[in-house]
């Protein structure tokens, strides 16, 4: 059974098809993209099969995607998960994508922190990653700010419109 989890304006829930069309203005966005490493999305086509991969991914235990959502308010307002989740080595990557007109309101650390309580409560993990454009101010102070260490730079580790970026590695350790 998928998991629902709740924080205090929160609640991060399966993506459905019906996220269809958040999850395109969300993913087609160039603010949201600039520093996330993806190609924008340009179909609800291409959106409906990343939905499936979510939930083959999830019954498959290499990873879970949550669509993030504002208490009490129909739709998502981003999405936040685990990938290259690892029973065997405990430990998975997270990421997170808000749509801009939620930016600054606290929603992005809200949901970080309550996925990486269920990471360790209950996925039994001991590390949790993150990878992170290095321009990605935002980014890099919230993972600070929770408690991330820094553990290095990845030099051209990630491209963004053919364009070489630096990454920055951040570990929380159970």
């Amino acid at each position: 059974m998928f998991p629902i989890l709740h924080t205090e304006r929160l609640v991060l829930r399966e993506l459905t098809s019906s996220d269809g069309q958040a999850l395109l203005a969300c993913f087609s966005n160039p603010e949201v993209l600039r520093h996330y490493g993806q190609q924008p999305l340009t179909s609800l086509g291409q959106v409906q099969q990343i939905i499936r991969n979510f939930a083959n991914n999830f019954a498959e235990k290499r990873g879970v995607k949550w669509g993030i959502a504002l208490k009490d308010h129909e739709g998502i307002i981003g999405t936040i998960g685990f990938q290259e989740w690892s029973i065997e080595h405990r430990r998975a990557e997270i990421s997170y994508a808000l749509l801009p007109e939620y930016w600054g309101n606290g929603y992005a650390q809200e949901a970080v922190k309550r996925a990486i309580s269920y990471g360790f409560e209950e996925m039994d993990l001991v590390r949790i990653g993150a990878i992170v454009f290095k321009e990605n101010e935002a980014s890099n102070l919230l993972l600070q700010k929770i408690g991330f260490e820094q553990e290095g730079l990845l030099k051209k580790y990630m491209h963004q419109h053919n364009v070489p970026h630096d990454t920055y590695i951040y570990s929380l350790i159970k």
